[in-house]
């Protein structure tokens, strides 16, 4: 698969999304980036501290919002545990093709 075919897809899905703004597209950046690092794997296992500090964003309250608002427009699955012991599970979803 390649690498660059995912981020492609986005940026070609959300030219039209009125919804998305920077802050949605540094998170999904973000995940993108744990997600290579991870080996490109799907589903991913996160914790939030570990998207925020690569998306730069501070705010929890942003970060959910964000969050729940990717995974309601389709861009991803968020399946949120908010358990400290254990990470969210984040499904990418095929939007672009």
């Amino acid at each position: 698969m390649e690498l660059m075919k995912p981020l492609s897809d986005f940026f070609r899905a959300i030219a039209t999304d009125y919804r998305i703004s920077i802050t949605h597209i540094g998170i999904y950046v973000a995940l993108l980036q744990f997600r290579l690092d991870k080996g490109f794997i799907n589903p991913i296992q996160v914790y939030r501290y570990q998207i925020m500090d690569i998306a730069k964003i501070s705010s929890p309250k942003t970060y959910y919002k964000c969050m729940r608002e990717l995974s309601e427009y389709g861009y991803i699955k968020y399946v949120s545990t908010r358990k400290r012991n254990q990470g969210s599970t984040i499904y990418f979803l095929d939007k672009g093709s």
